[in-house]
């Protein structure tokens, strides 16, 4: 594995919520400035480590998200980071100024925690970062930035990109208690919350995208 030089950025939230387009808007801000930027999205759904994130999401596994339990589905995502980072951006972390991912072991404490009693929540996030972090050897993130966007203008945005839904998209219920379960995290865990939404509507990207860039600067 190369020595690591990069800095690492989590984009992370609800479906929906503009992670892929920050993540890129990021890149490309940071490449005009002169650094090296590459974005690195999870689940990996091309590559073979990501076949048990496809099972799991398309319904092979059961049709709703708390078909399959908070520590297994947890496991599923994990792998497909370890083995995408062993087989391919691994060599990324000596090479870049700075990786983004969009969707990182922080999407695992978000979704996973609203399928816990909240008495349960803390015993999970200690097993899920000492499981991905130190048992698997994922590199942490210098800043985890943590889209909040309300889940009925979540799922609305996730219909009107018009694509075919995942158990997680589908669930309505699942994605309020993701919410909720996001914000918990995000407080215990030190995520930078950026609030996407004002008066019940999405802001513009572009303000979005200025708000996350001064956070990144700050590093």
């Amino acid at each position: 594995m190369e020595q690591r030089k990069a800095k690492l950025i989590s984009v992370d939230g609800l479906d929906g919520s503009g992670k892929n387009t920050q993540s890129e808007l990021l890149a490309a801000r940071l490449r005009a400035a002169g650094k090296r930027a590459e974005v690195v999205s999870f689940p990996m759904y091309e590559n073979d480590s990501s076949f048990a994130v496809r099972m799991y999401l398309s319904g092979a596994l059961g049709g709703h998200p708390d078909d399959t339990g908070a520590y297994a589905a947890a496991t599923f995502f994990a792998v497909d980071r370890y083995i995408s980072m062993r087989t391919d951006w691994g060599k990324l972390l000596g090479e870049c100024d700075y990786i983004i991912f969009n969707r990182y072991v922080s999407a695992n404490a978000v979704h996973q925690l609203s399928k816990l009693q909240k008495d349960k929540w803390d015993g999970f996030l200690s097993w899920l970062y000492d499981f991905e972090f130190d048992r698997l050897g994922l590199p942490r993130p210098d800043l985890t930035l943590y889209l909040v966007v309300e889940p009925e203008v979540s799922m609305a945005l996730v219909d009107r990109r018009g694509e075919k839904k995942d158990i997680h998209e589908t669930d309505g219920d699942y994605m309020r208690r993701c919410y909720a379960a996001g914000l918990y995290a995000a407080e215990k865990l030190g995520f930078h919350k950026i609030f996407c939404c004002a008066d019940g509507k999405i802001r513009s990207r572009e303000a979005i995208a200025d708000e996350i860039f001064d956070e990144v600067t700050r590093l």
